[in-house]
C-alpha cells in the first residue's frame, strides 16, 4: 500500500479523501445499469488512481496486503462507468458494468449471500414506527 504522498493520484482529489487509520477509504460498487450494490472493497490513493486511469476496479486487499485487479483471475471484471466521492470525503461509490458475479461467493452481489436482515432491524430497541 503506498501513502499518499507516494500515488499519482491528483493531489486535490487525494486532499479531499478522509482515509481511516490505515490509509483506505471504503468503496461501494454498484451496478450501473440496475443501481443493485454489488459490493464493498477498500482503497488507498494509489488503488483510486488505478481505477480512474485504466477503467478497471483495483482494490486494497486488507488480508493480502496488496493491490488486486476484480476480475483478473475469475473473469468477472468491472469496468468503471462513474466515480463519486461522498459529502464527507470518507466513502466512494463506484459505478460499474459488472461481468458475471461480484462476489466470490458465485452470487451477483455480496449482499444476497448475506441474507437478509430486514426483520432484525429494531428488534428488542423498543423502537416504534
Amino acid at each position: 500500500m503506498t501513502s499518499s504522498l507516494d500515488s499519482n493520484l491528483d493531489p486535490v482529489l487525494a486532499a479531499r479523501l478522509k482515509r481511516d487509520d490505515h490509509g483506505l477509504v471504503a468503496a461501494i460498487v454498484q451496478d450501473a445499469g440496475s443501481d443493485q450494490v454489488l459490493m464493498l472493497g477498500w482503497m488507498d490513493d494509489e488503488a483510486l488512481h488505478r481505477t480512474l486511469t485504466t477503467g478497471r476496479v483495483t482494490f486494497w486487499s486488507r488480508s493480502r496486503q496488496e493491490y488486486w485487479r476484480k476480475g483478473d483471475t475469475s473473469g468477472h471484471v468491472q469496468h468503471v462507468r462513474s466515480v463519486a466521492l461522498d459529502c464527507d470525503g470518507d466513502a466512494l461509490l463506484v459505478r460499474v458494468e459488472q461481468v458475471g458475479p461480484a462476489c466470490h461467493t458465485g452470487t451477483r452481489s455480496c449482499f444476497e449471500a448475506g441474507g437478509d436482515l430486514g426483520a432484525v432491524v429494531g428488534a428488542g430497541s423498543g423502537a416504534t414506527s
